[in-house]
């Protein structure tokens, strides 16, 4: 028989209560060891109230969180085997770039030599070799952020807890970073758990993403498996833009509330006369052709790399997205057909 490994992070029914307030309810997690997850929703969602639990920054109010096969859960963070890096980097600011690394770095493990030939490497690794006797001042944002992952790997963690390390930093250099952290993680095959509220961070980061509302966790999977087969509609509306509207289930698709009917492959999971929400997203729409519908401009975004149509048809607020030579003189007010893919549209049944 195939022996499945244990997971190297395991959360069992974790909730953390403040007061009446329940912050975080019946989580389970598993995170294989070497994988990169997010923990990806909106702000008061839980994601960070269970990334300090399983730090032990904060201690749940039920459930149990074991790392290796050992129980934590209310272990002081001390005598826990992770390295953390918060959203503020929390650097020493009278140490230089080199000394915060090193900080931890003390005891009988880390003998001087030890230690200095441990921050040369990570210096290395991180890009800061040449700043490591300046000051955290004396830095920018990003090699701030580098200086604080430098350090929380400088004891050699089993686990790696990132805060969302890049929301402080601008456009432009949060997906430059993004990209080392990813490769940085990957060299070492450091376990790694990061808290954000940015989709195309997680989406472009993670390994697996554990999509997260009202402290609860809605779906888990790869970045494809929750963009393109959402388990709820929150997953849908939350993960990437799509256009949402009522229907009801009739024969091999929906019917809208003015009477028009659509084909969708998902409604044969669903009974007859079901009414559902449909969601689909803006590249699925497709634009000319011999579509069931007809729709009106109502406006066009210039993005750069493509063009975002908001659109109305048949009582419904739609998006699409076109690249920009198709827009071909397009403007708001035009009349033109379109057609919703019937594999494209997802469909949920509304509670009641």
């Amino acid at each position: 028989m195939l022996q499945v490994p244990e997971p190297f992070l395991r959360v069992e029914r974790l909730g953390r209560d403040f007061g009446r307030f329940t912050a975080m309810d019946d989580v389970r997690l598993d995170v294989a060891e070497g994988e990169f997850l997010c923990l990806l929703g909106p702000s008061g969602c839980g994601k960070t109230t269970l990334l300090r639990s399983i730090a032990g920054l904060d201690t749940p109010t039920r459930g149990k969180i074991f790392q290796a096969g050992r129980e934590i859960t209310r272990l002081p963070p001390a005598q826990r085997d992770f390295g953390i890096v918060f959203q503020s980097y929390a650097l020493f600011p009278n140490m230089s770039v080199a000394a915060n690394v090193g900080y931890g770095l003390r005891g009988p493990a880390w003998p001087r030599e030890r230690a200095a030939q441990r921050v040369a490497e990570l210096l290395e690794l991180v890009g800061l070799t040449p700043q490591a006797e300046r000051y955290p001042a004396q830095i920018s944002g990003g090699q701030q952020q580098r200086d604080a992952l430098a350090r929380a790997l400088a004891n050699e963690p089993g686990l790696l807890l990132l805060d969302e390390p890049l929301s402080a930093l601008d456009a432009i250099v949060r997906l430059h970073l993004r990209q080392e952290l990813r490769a940085v993680q990957r060299r070492l095959g450091v376990t790694t758990i990061m808290v954000t509220h940015d989709q195309e961070e997680a989406l472009s980061l993670a390994d697996r993403v554990a999509v997260m509302d009202r402290g609860r966790v809605m779906q888990v999977g790869t970045p494809q498996e929750v963009y393109a087969t959402p388990a709820n509609p929150f997953v849908a509306s939350f993960v990437g833009r799509s256009a949402s509207f009522d229907a009801v289930v009739a024969g091999d698709g929906v019917r809208l509330p003015d009477g028009t009917r659509l084909p969708a492959e998902a409604a044969h999971r669903h009974p007859e006369g079901c009414q559902v929400r449909a969601f689909i997203r803006p590249e699925d729409v497709v634009l000319g052709g011999e579509g069931p519908l007809t729709g009106e401009v109502t406006s066009i975004e210039y993005l750069g790399s493509v063009c975002r149509l908001e659109l109305r048809a048949a009582g419904l607020n739609l998006q699409a997205e076109i690249a920009p030579r198709d827009l071909d003189g397009m403007a708001p007010g035009e009349r033109i057909p379109l057609a919703l893919p019937p594999g494209k549209l997802m469909l949920f049944a509304q509670d009641g």
